[in-house]
């Protein structure tokens, strides 16, 4: 009886460690996925900038209607292939950090 009991008190002890490890993993997780969307802010306003420098060019100098119709076409798709580009990493980001969850799920069960 006195083993058993000693048993079940290092298993509750066991299971306490490993149920604060989960936590630290996810505070992992959330600092990766605050560095990502601040690298995704970056890049969206480098973007702006660029395409408020080229415009603010425009400004001074004689270019054809038809030349900034195209360049601004071309902005727009430029942004929306950006946009798309960050929503689709987001979600890859999400599908692996849920993959290896499920992984670490199932290998400790």
């Amino acid at each position: 009886m006195p083993k058993y009991f000693v048993l079940m008190i290092a298993a509750l002890c066991l299971g306490f460690s490993l149920a604060g490890a989960v936590p630290t993993r996810d505070a992992d997780w959330g600092a990766q996925q605050k560095q990502f969307k601040i690298q995704q802010k970056r890049e969206r306003n480098a973007l702006k900038m660029q395409q408020k420098n080229i415009k603010q060019s425009w400004k001074h100098s004689r270019i054809p209607s038809v030349t900034r119709t195209a360049s601004k076409h071309q902005m727009q798709r430029a942004s929306r292939d950006m946009k798309q580009r960050q929503k689709d990493a987001r979600q890859d980001m999400k599908d692996r950090h849920r993959a290896l969850v499920e992984m670490q799920r199932a290998s400790g069960q």
